[in-house]
C-alpha cells in the first residue's frame, strides 16, 4: 500500500472501518464526541482522504466510502513500525512482545497458537 494516513486520517478510516458507508456529517459527529474535533477540521481530514484515495465521495450528502481496507493499513504501519525500530528484523519484534512483563497467560497462549499456525 503505498498511500501513507496520518493518525489524524485514521482517526477519520477508523470510523469508516467501523460503521461502514456513512456520511461526512455523521463522521463528524462521531469524531466529535470522541476527539472534540469541530466540524471543519474533520471535513478537512476527510478531503484530505479523498485527496490521498483513501476514501471515495458519493452523492447525495457527501456520502464517504473507504477504498483501502483496514487491514492493508495495517499491514503496512507494522512493515513500518519493523523497518523503523526493529532493523527490519520480525523476530526482533516479536521477542519485544514476549519480553513484555504485562503479557497474560491467555495473551502468551494466543501468541503461541499463532506461531504454530505459521510452521
Amino acid at each position: 500500500m503505498d498511500i501513507k494516513l496520518f493518525d489524524s486520517e485514521l482517526k477519520v478510516m477508523g470510523v469508516l472501518w467501523k460503521e461502514g458507508d456513512t456520511t461526512a456529517k455523521h463522521i463528524s459527529d462521531v469524531l466529535k464526541e470522541e476527539t472534540g474535533w469541530n466540524m471543519n477540521t474533520t471535513y478537512t481530514l476527510i478531503k484530505r482522504c479523498i485527496k490521498k484515495g483513501a476514501i471515495e465521495r458519493r452523492e447525495p450528502n457527501f456520502m464517504c466510502h473507504a477504498l483501502i481496507p483496514k487491514e492493508a493499513v495495517q499491514e503496512a504501519e507494522t512493515n513500518e513500525l519493523i523497518d523503523k525500530i526493529f532493523d527490519g528484523s520480525t523476530d526482533k519484534l516479536f521477542a519485544s512482545l514476549l519480553g513484555r512483563k504485562n503479557l497474560t497467560a491467555k495473551q502468551i497462549e494466543s501468541l503461541r497458537q499463532i506461531v504454530g499456525e505459521l510452521e
